[in-house]
């Protein structure tokens, strides 16, 4: 498996920002072949960190174009700095 996490920082509307990733994002990601899994999380502070768990690196690479697509067309306003992506193979799960 390789997972996807994404960090946001400066989010200016959590609550909105979720319902639209869960109203729109989640659909389009599930359609990514080998998808697994998603997460979107409100750390606080103004902090959305998302995590993508797909069983190949391919669906990762195509999670994270999807994702910056997502976020230029519909949260643009609501994430207004580019997040920290980190991503690798998973080594350990339970």
């Amino acid at each position: 498996m390789y997972a996807v996490v994404r960090r946001y920082e400066g989010v200016t509307d959590p609550a909105e920002a979720g319902r639209r990733v869960d109203e729109g994002f989640v659909t389009l990601l599930r359609q990514v072949p080998g998808f697994v899994a998603y997460y979107w999380v409100d750390a606080g502070g103004g902090v959305m960190v998302s995590m993508s768990v797909f069983e190949d690196q391919a669906g990762a690479d195509e999670s994270v174009k999807r994702a910056a697509d997502f976020v230029r067309d519909h949260l643009e306003s609501l994430l207004p700095n580019p997040p920290q992506v980190s991503a690798g193979q998973v080594v350990a799960a339970g």
